[in-house]
């Protein structure tokens, strides 16, 4: 028992030893002297004064070192440096042995090998390493200049918080936000509240972001934007790589052309600015403003490119459109601002009121004075059905290729060529009188409000006109119909399909949920944190 009582009290004595602070070592000075009087139980020294504290060499002009309570207070050409990588400098300053803390003022300087710290007071506690101070400062490194009115330096770290208004100026961007997590060996920032990133060529707002000042690269993730000259890009998360003007984002897309007064939104999208082109998919659509209308274009994938007045729509897998008196669907859309023309490939068909209009490929012109649509190209196949309104069948034409004019974004007329078919409900006032069946070399048909008012065929007419309880009903359909009735986009809503809108469903729900969250600083990246970790060496 006495041996385990004896090894306890050493361990013990050898813990309280530990826990002793270290007292301050002078090493040396030209004078040394005391005066009770004056500075009662300090030592007076003067010249060259040198102090070493636990790994912290102090040099100074003059120094007052009171030696009971480990203090020492330091005059003229302060400095302090602690290893190889930390300096202070000051005119004034106070340091404690026992609380291991120091005060500087007097134009005081805090350096790495990387930044240099100006402000008019600076305190340094050695236990947390950290430094901070409280009143105007100015930190600047390689690539910027910081100021802020309070600010925090975590050595271990090469970390500055500030929780107040900060500045980052460099020479292609200016950063202000009043919290900022700034890594001075990475050039990271975190930036947190209402923040902004000014530049010549766009401004930034984001209230939670990262923002890479070496490589020029950020990730905004909370009410972000980005604003162009002539565009605006928002997202519930954006990434901005600023060397390339190229910028991506994330659910609730939404790309703002404000001089052409076009919006493309969507769940992802790309924006190449320096190439004037943007992508988008996601339940991705574009809205053009057209006279007093909109048209929107829907497809799987859009692009947008090209600069104002030469813009290229295109739009690829399953695209659709809707006007208020005009929607289509086909494989893929091509749209040029400068040309007017619109391009339906693949499938296509088109609905004009209760027209249905349908080819190989179809092509929509359009008047960029006017901003309405001018005429209508339908090659290969051509063929057009209308409801016959006041019974259950159908109006029908077909050809090789159909021209069309409008009037007012409405079907005017139209005209189709060679080898054409029709079927015609006749009727007097309201009562039948006969179903038609021509075959002829061309075909004209003109409209009014939409519907078909007069059918005449011309060259090497065959007309047979039958009652009908005389055409069987298998008889009544040209070769080739194809009513797609149950496909009619009659909102802007059915451009979309099922699954597009589960995509939308989700999204919103997750935009939600994270909106409902409290807000908070982004964590600590990964890239952040291995910055000063070497590289092990090639073999």
């Amino acid at each position: 028992m006495k041996s385990l009582f004896t090894i306890f009290f050493l361990v013990l004595c050898v813990s309280l030893f530990a826990q002793q602070p270290k007292k301050i070592d002078v090493e040396y000075s030209d004078f040394a002297d005391r005066n009770q009087t004056e500075i009662p139980d300090a030592a007076l020294l003067t010249g060259n004064v040198r102090i070493n504290h636990d790994g912290v060499i102090i040099t100074c002009k003059k120094a007052y070192y009171f030696e009971k309570e480990n203090y020492a207070k330091l005059f003229g050409d302060v400095q302090m440096v602690q290893g190889d990588t930390l300096y202070l400098n000051s005119q004034y300053a106070e340091y404690s042995g026992n609380e291991k803390k120091a005060y500087a003022t007097g134009k005081p300087v805090l350096r790495s090998p990387d930044m240099t710290l100006t402000t008019d007071t600076i305190n340094f506690d050695r236990n947390t390493q950290q430094a901070f101070y409280n009143s105007f400062g100015r930190i600047i490194n390689k690539e910027n200049t910081l100021t802020s009115n309070s600010g925090r330096y975590y050595a271990t770290q090469k970390k500055f918080q500030f929780l107040s208004t900060v500045t980052i100026t460099n020479p292609k961007y200016v950063i202000k936000s009043d919290h900022v997590d700034y890594y001075n060996n990475s050039g990271h920032a975190y930036l947190f509240g209402p923040s902004t990133i000014t530049s010549k060529n766009n401004f930034i707002y984001t209230e939670k972001g990262f923002y890479d000042s070496k490589k020029n690269t950020g990730h905004f993730l909370r009410k972000s934007y980005i604003r162009y000259d002539d565009r605006l890009i928002e997202g519930d998360s954006i990434f901005y790589n600023r060397n390339n003007e190229f910028a991506s984002a994330t659910r609730n897309v939404k790309i703002t052309d404000t001089i052409n007064k076009g919006i493309v939104k969507g769940h992802y999208g790309e924006v190449y600015k320096l190439k004037d082109s943007l992508m988008m998919t996601g339940r991705a659509v574009a809205v053009n403003r057209v006279e007093n209308d909109s048209v929107y274009i829907h497809g799987k994938k859009l692009t947008v490119t090209g600069k104002k007045g030469n813009q290229i729509i295109r739009a690829y897998r399953n695209a659709r459109f809707y006007k208020s008196d005009m929607s289509g669907k086909c494989d893929s859309i091509h749209s040029s601002t400068k040309k007017a023309l619109t391009q339906l490939i693949g499938r296509p068909v088109v609905w004009n009121g209760e027209n249905q209009l349908t080819g190989d490929v179809i092509h929509l012109i359009g008047d960029n004075k006017t901003e309405k649509i001018d005429s209508l190209k339908v090659l290969n196949n051509a063929f057009i059905i209308a409801l016959d309104t006041l019974g259950t069948g159908y109006n029908q034409a077909k050809g090789l290729n159909m021209y069309g004019k409008f009037k007012d974004n409405k079907l005017d007329y139209i005209d189709l060529i060679k080898n054409t078919e029709a079927i015609y409900y006749v009727y007097d006032d309201s009562t039948l009188t006969g179903i038609e069946k021509k075959i002829s070399s061309r075909i004209n048909i003109t409209f009014e409000e939409n519907k078909i008012n007069i059918l005449t065929s011309y060259q090497n007419v065959e007309s047979l006109m039958y009652p009908e309880t005389q055409l069987r009903e298998n008889a009544r359909k040209l070769r080739g119909f194809n009513w797609r009735g149950d496909e009619i986009i009659r909102t802007k809503d059915d451009i979309f399909p099922p699954e597009e809108e589960e995509l939308d469903e989700k999204m919103q729900k997750e935009s939600k949920i994270d909106a409902a969250k409290k807000n908070k600083p982004m964590e600590i990246r990964q890239e952040t944190l291995d910055y000063d970790k070497k590289k092990s060496p090639k073999k």
